[in-house]
């Protein structure tokens, strides 16, 4: 088969064909501004999901150390409950004069009259 040769075809030059080649360029024209708008919003969508998702996860965070600190300052506050209660009962112990009597004795080894104290070593402590 003989080698296919190019025809040479002449371009109308009409008014229709010069009308259809501008309203082609234009068209091409708003495609390719239309391109560029929605790259510009999806670039300014993408800054601003990655603004809020920052945001969330450095609240998160903040919010668990927050929790964290709370079940602490529960743990202090229960533990400075109970150390309240023990000393609201030590000081109503200490307007009981029979509890004052009982603690000299123990302590500071007081007797009434009468009453010999006998000190019984440990028998832990030689061991």
């Amino acid at each position: 088969m003989a080698a296919v040769q190019p025809k040479n075809v002449a371009k109308i030059e009409t008014s229709y064909v010069q009308q259809q080649e501008y309203s082609d360029h234009a068209a091409a024209k708003k495609k390719k501004k239309l391109y560029r708008r929605l790259s510009v919003f999806f670039v300014f969508a993408l800054f601003v999901a990655y603004s809020m998702v920052s945001s969330i996860l450095s609240q998160a965070s903040t919010l668990d150390e927050k929790v964290a600190q709370k079940k602490q300052y529960d743990k202090q506050l229960t533990a400075l409950k109970n150390q309240q209660n023990s000393l609201k009962q030590e000081i109503s112990n200490l307007n009981d004069d029979d509890y004052i009597a009982k603690l000299a004795r123990k302590e500071y080894f007081l007797s009434n009259k009468d009453e010999i104290i006998f000190n019984i070593p440990d028998g832990n402590k030689g061991k």
